[in-house]
């Protein structure tokens, strides 16, 4: 057994490393040498989420229901200089026909995502978390909205939303202060990440694979910030430039890096919701089979009204933007069963009881 076999061994048994050893494994990953140790790495990440919640494949509805942004991230489709971009909210009776659209096909978490808009204010946003509870009380509401005070997110919180995804998109302040402009500070992204964990909510992060400037022991720190939060959630997916960005001529982040970071993920934070991204099947065509067979156990299909989709572009060439619900969602009910996988009808959330207590309550999908 070669040291970075023996890294990965000893990372699933003790689920922590140094930094210095993340780094070592990470660049032994790396390249044609890499492959036998990214496969190892998967077949482990793979069983040890079959341990945790057997082969069973959770779904959330995504709305992306405003593109306006205050924010003017250098990696981002949406960034508020990118004047080529038409601009729209939605309204709260868009969002609910979105949910009752995702209901009917049998998704029971639902994930509220937009830019960083003002006008969806404290009142507002609670008016519409409120209206999606009442309406699906067996649903869990997940919030993607960026960064708000912290009597935001608790007024949030008590109106019934009970996830928050906030991606940190590195763990390194001097590689942040590249992505984002001066206006935008780490430290404050990791301060609201500890408030929202503080109030209650399930806690998502994650990170861009293969981000401009990203080094390996970037991304070491990463694995080492997630060991040390432990997140409920984890999105992570590679860099795509987008077009109309200062990083249009940046190369992409590469799916076996993505991959091998997802299978790692797993090993250091077993009962993690693990997402195979949009992104994956943007840069592959079996992106996301790929991801749930290197240990990834989550899928998030696009509810948002077709009229839109095309305005909610993060990156170039994102892939189902004309696809119906329906039809995305019986797409991925089949993809998800050539890799040994099933979608089901359940919240999908973090489980840390034993195997034992770890029953179905779930139904299969009709």
């Amino acid at each position: 057994m070669t040291g970075a076999e023996q890294l990965i061994e000893r990372l699933e048994r003790e689920r922590r490393l140094s930094l210095s050893e993340y780094e070592a494994l990470i660049l032994a990953g790396r390249g044609e040498t890499g492959a036998d140790l990214r496969a190892a790495a998967a077949a482990r990440a793979a069983r040890v989420r079959d341990e945790n919640y057997g082969n069973r494949v959770f779904v959330r509805g995504i709305v992306e229901f405003t593109n306006i942004c205050q924010n003017d991230c250098y990696y981002c489709g949406i960034r508020r200089s990118n004047q080529e971009v038409a601009r729209y909210r939605l309204t709260g009776d868009d969002i609910l026909r979105c949910c009752e659209a995702g209901y009917g096909l049998g998704m029971r978490t639902f994930v509220l995502q937009g830019g960083e808009d003002g006008w969806y204010d404290d009142d507002r946003m609670a008016a519409i978390v409120r209206r999606v509870k009442g309406e699906f009380p067996d649903c869990a509401v997940t919030l993607s909205l960026g960064e708000r005070s912290r009597d935001s997110y608790q007024r949030l919180f008590d109106a019934g939303a009970d996830r928050y995804l906030l991606r940190h998109e590195t763990a390194d302040r001097a590689h942040y202060r590249k992505l984002h402009p001066a206006s935008m500070s780490w430290e404050h992204r990791m301060a609201c990440l500890c408030v929202l964990r503080g109030i209650g909510y399930a806690v998502g992060l994650g990170m861009m694979v293969g981000s401009p400037f990203q080094t390996a022991r970037d991304l070491a720190e990463d694995l080492k910030l997630i060991e040390t939060f432990q997140p409920d959630m984890c999105g992570i997916g590679p860099f795509i430039p987008h077009r109309d960005t200062p990083f249009r001529d940046q190369p992409a982040g590469t799916l076996e890096e993505t991959l091998y970071l997802l299978s790692l993920i797993r090993l250091l934070c077993p009962d993690v919701l693990l997402p195979a991204t949009t992104a994956l099947g943007t840069i592959d065509p079996r992106g996301r089979e790929k991801g749930v067979a290197a240990g990834a156990n989550v899928v998030m299909p696009n509810l948002s009204p077709g009229r839109v989709r095309h305005q909610y572009e993060l990156y170039d060439n994102k892939i189902c933007m004309d696809d119906e619900p329906v039809m995305c969602r019986n797409c991925l009910d089949l993809r998800m069963r050539t890799v040994g996988c099933r979608i089901v009808v359940d919240r999908g959330d973090r489980r840390r009881a034993d195997s034992a207590e770890r029953k179905q309550t779930e139904t299969e999908p009709e």
